[in-house]
């Protein structure tokens, strides 16, 4: 048995939850998009061929912004090719990930769909192999009300009404070699701040995201940021970051250690940013946006079902990076949500990469059913409980030592506090692979406070680390009741499993 004691105090807050930090990803590939949230003739299809047995799996899950349409995907993307009668749209050759694009779902189902989700609508512009006049003449088509070539072509199109998209990203990892249209940070950093400039005098109300490191690993990292925010500060209103975590070579302890790098990554990008403010006496604060985070196991990219660029062979929505996720999976993704709410001063937006069967939580078979992912349930809890102010935590626990990180706290945690509805809500998880933890929750600055609700993910009965939710078996990982949890003398005491993540609410 470990031992971890959480201290949380009213007064000491760290931010309001930002609503967009609950975001996900709809990119063109695999099938995130055709078979996934689309697929018309399914029985569970919609008269626009949205699914529906999909949609309500992602009003479930409850993200709050869905960001689209890519990814490495729209660095190669003409927007006008999915826009019009879907008969009449062309059919182009995708080279990001080596399919073929029918664009039979473009913008206007994009917004129709999200419409249906209840998300708001975060879209990309290419800045790969286009430019400042693309992205200027999206925005018109987009949100200008009509009386102009491109808005009346959206009305035309069957859209009276703008779309009126608030949020945009100015391209996508631009800094990588293997990003079409790759650019070095002074070439980004001028298209960044035009693009910007332009798109903002078609409507001055958006908001924008300039593309940041694809990862704290990227030899460019830091001064990316420093020379793209030097010439574009004024003009954008975040930063994008992105990361993605595996286990390595059994190596669990590390794998579930991986928010210590996540932290660290969000505090030197944080740095860069007020470093950058600082030296450029400029006023406004410029914040964080986490667009692509997850568990990704990159080491199956090329295999015989899921051909990638080595294939010869080019398809229509090929199965990409269809990551099965497991009890272990959950439990870091849990952590990583920890991380990101901890973060919530800085980090506004977060999307976790991808919505459907691309490492996804919600998984679908073509003409067949949809389930969740064991990872679906951190995410859903999170997007639902946190409200109100985040409070900052003070943990004090038993380390585990990891070959990466060295010791690190076996308990990892977050929490909120509602004053409206009077609600507590801590999450926490347990980093050992082996044993339980003895957790207190000091609650100071707060009166009459009494266990609502304490539930559990952890390894099933029967099962082991590596228990996944499949088609055939769709509900072997979900939350369950964490028993011994309740409230004495105004503390929380509960025996957290080992390798777990739960949620104490308490109000």
């Amino acid at each position: 048995m470990t031992h971890a004691r959480i201290t949380i105090d009213r007064d000491f807050t760290i931010a309001d939850v930002p609503r967009r930090l609950f975001g996900s990803f709809v990119e063109h590939m695999g099938r995130c998009v055709y078979t996934g949230i689309f697929e018309p003739g399914h029985p569970q299809a919609d008269e626009r061929g949205f699914r529906k047995d999909v949609l309500a799996l992602v009003r479930e899950m409850g993200p709050t912004v869905v960001r689209y349409p890519g990814g490495n995907f729209v660095s190669g993307y003409r927007w006008e090719d999915g826009i019009g009668p879907a008969a009449d749209r062309p059919v182009r050759i995708d080279g990001a990930w080596h399919t073929i694009e029918t664009n039979a779902f473009g913008l206007h189902e994009f917004v129709d769909w999200a419409r249906e989700a209840d998300v708001e609508v975060m879209e990309a512009v290419n800045l790969g192999t286009r430019g400042v006049e693309a992205a200027r003449a999206l925005v018109e088509y987009a949100n200008h009300p009509g009386g102009t070539h491109w808005s009346d072509l959206r009305r035309r199109n069957g859209a009276a009404d703008p779309f009126d998209i608030k949020l945009w990203c100015l391209g996508n990892e631009l800094d990588g070699p293997w990003q079409i249209g790759h650019k070095t940070a002074h070439e980004y950093g001028r298209l960044a701040q035009e693009a910007a400039k332009a798109m903002k005098l078609v409507d001055d109300s958006i908001e924008l995201v300039a593309v940041g490191s694809s990862g704290r690993s990227m030899p460019t990292f830091g001064s990316w940021e420093h020379t793209v925010l030097t010439h574009a500060y004024d003009e954008v209103d975040y930063i994008s970051m992105h990361a993605y975590y595996q286990e390595h070579d059994g190596d669990a302890e590390s794998f579930l250690a991986e928010a210590v790098e996540m932290d660290a990554f969000i505090d030197g990008v944080v740095a860069t940013i007020d470093a950058v403010r600082a030296a450029g006496k400029h006023t406004k604060q410029v914040d964080i946006s986490f667009d692509e985070w997850n568990v990704w196991y990159q080491s199956g990219l090329d295999t015989d079902d899921q051909p990638h660029r080595v294939s010869k062979t080019w398809r229509e929505h090929p199965r990409l990076i269809e990551d099965t996720y497991s009890v272990t999976d959950a439990v870091v993704v849990g952590t990583f949500l920890n991380s990101l709410l901890r973060h919530g001063d800085r980090v506004k937006i977060a999307n976790q990469a991808q919505l459907v069967n691309v490492i996804a939580p919600i998984r679908s078979e073509e003409g067949g059913s949809a389930w969740r992912q064991t990872s679906f349930w951190p995410f859903e809890r999170m997007a639902r409980l946190a409200r109100g102010r985040i409070l900052q935590t003070a943990v004090s626990a038993s380390q585990i030592t990891t070959k990466r990180y060295g010791d690190v706290d076996a308990v990892d945690a977050a929490a909120t506090w509602d004053e409206e509805s009077g609600r507590v809500v801590v999450f926490v998880a347990n980093r050992s692979l082996v044993d339980a933890s003895d957790l207190t929750v000091d609650l100071h600055g707060f009166s009459d406070l009494r266990l609502l609700k304490a539930e559990t993910l952890t390894i099933p009965e029967g099962g082991d680390r590596h228990t996944a939710n499949l088609e055939a078996a769709p509900d072997a990982v979900h939350m369950v009741p964490l028993t011994a949890a309740e409230v004495v003398d105004g503390a929380v005491r509960a025996t957290l499993p080992a390798l777990s993540w739960s949620v104490i609410e308490l109000g």
